[in-house]
């Protein structure tokens, strides 16, 4: 595995944050994205972490709902769904992220923060492969501590 050294990623974009320098950030061009729409692209591991953001014009609670039934849709194929509470409120950062165990949970590790009046942000790790999530343990492991890093570094601008 690489070392872990992060860049800030820190553009016109309404939110920061720090990534891993072997990962790549990459405009999402699907025709379904959005303004501010990425992907964080870890190429030497075929996956990525999409994220996307959305405005908030009273509408949360849906942003929210949304995030959790994306989770809920992993039940069938998880052995167990761990949440862990992002909650820095000096910053106006709270959230949740969602750690998926199950050797065919297609997305291992998703998230969402919010400013909880006015933006919103979800991400979510997926691999370009059959989930096979055993033999793919060691990579998920690695790439969950460089998205603890992201959430602990993430601002709003």
């Amino acid at each position: 595995m690489p070392e872990k050294e992060y860049v800030r990623f820190d553009t016109t974009y309404p939110y920061s944050f720090e990534y891993p320098v072997y990962a790549n950030i990459v405009t999402d061009t699907r025709s379904t994205s959005e303004p501010f729409w990425i992907d964080i692209d870890f190429p030497q591991f075929n996956g990525q972490i999409h994220i996307s953001y959305k405005p908030v014009h009273e509408n949360l609670a849906q942003y929210l709902e949304d995030s959790r039934s994306f989770v809920v849709k992993h039940i069938p194929k998880a052995d167990a769904i761990e949440d862990s509470l992002i909650y820095r409120p000096g910053e106006r950062v709270f959230g949740l992220v969602y750690y998926i165990d199950g050797a065919q949970a297609a997305s291992p590790c998703q998230f969402f923060v919010t400013d909880s009046s006015s933006r919103f942000l979800r991400g979510a790790l997926y691999f370009n492969a059959v989930p096979n999530n055993d033999s793919l343990a060691p990579v998920i492991d690695f790439i969950r501590e460089d998205i603890r890093h992201l959430l602990t570094t993430f601002n709003w601008k």
